[in-house]
């Protein structure tokens, strides 16, 4: 389940959400390949820092799931924000160079649907770039911060799908590693609790970052997916019944009517 657009908006307008910000942003800068005129994207909830790396980027655009919501971005100018289902991404094939996924797999139904709709997307030698909450880290049990919900991940499950959707993982990085309190003293103590859980406690960091390359050379099986995601949009009209109102009961409308009688 998705954690909802307003409570991710709200965690990083908050103090704590913002020291998490830089501590991402610190990890993602390790493993941030600048790319000549790149087509970035992000996926999930990757506002904060598409905000911080899309300086060099040709054309860059925030997609979210349906199941979170969107919200406008950016403040200023035309919309450059879309709702999508992340199994089917409105994009044709290899037509971005990079995509960031943050808050986006730990909650996907089929994470390797996910993973695959990534490859599609991508460019040959284009990167991908995943943020999960790490299994050993304690952001993963703490529910009043995003990292609290889904699924997290340890580094070998996430090599496994990675490897499993054809991409080639590359360099890994850590972040969070101060613990997820909201208290005032605690979150003075966050700088100096990054720095030495970095060099003492890596193992136990808050979320994990990976970037991925998109591999070519090797075969992808064909497979037909067993059934398709089918949107409506919540006020589109039903119509109305001519009977005995079994549509307006939330009966099928071929429903017969003696069974409704009888119950």
């Amino acid at each position: 389940m998705h954690v909802d657009i307003v409570d991710l908006r709200a965690f990083y307008a908050s103090t704590l959400g913002r020291l998490a910000e830089r501590s991402i942003a610190r990890a993602l800068t390790a493993v941030w390949a600048p790319l000549a005129s790149e087509r970035l994207v992000g996926l999930g909830y990757a506002i904060p820092w598409l905000d911080r790396f899309a300086g060099d980027a040709e054309r860059v655009f925030s997609f979210m799931p349906a199941g979170q919501g969107a919200a406008s971005w950016p403040p200023q100018g035309p919309s450059a924000n879309a709702l999508v289902f992340d199994e089917e991404l409105p994009l044709v094939d290899s037509s971005i160079d990079r995509l960031l996924m943050v808050h986006m797999l730990e909650h996907s139904e089929n994470p390797r649907e996910t993973l695959n709709e990534a490859w599609r997307v991508i460019s040959p030698g284009g990167r991908l770039i995943v943020v999960v909450p790490n299994r050993r880290g304690v952001w993963a049990r703490f529910e009043h911060t995003p990292f609290g919900s889904g699924r997290p991940f340890s580094r070998g499950q996430l090599t496994t799908l990675l490897r499993d959707a054809n991409f080639t993982p590359g360099a890994f990085a850590d972040a969070l590693f101060f613990p997820p309190v909201q208290r005032r003293f605690a979150m003075r103590l966050a700088p100096a609790l990054e720095r030495a859980g970095r060099r003492f406690w890596p193992v136990f960091s808050g979320v994990i970052v990976v970037e991925a390359q998109k591999r070519l050379y090797q075969g992808r099986p064909v497979a037909q997916r067993v059934s398709r995601r089918v949107f409506v949009p919540v006020l589109a009209p039903q119509g109305a019944s001519l009977g005995r109102g079994p549509s307006v009961l939330g009966l099928h409308p071929a429903a017969p009517l003696d069974k409704m009688d009888r119950a």
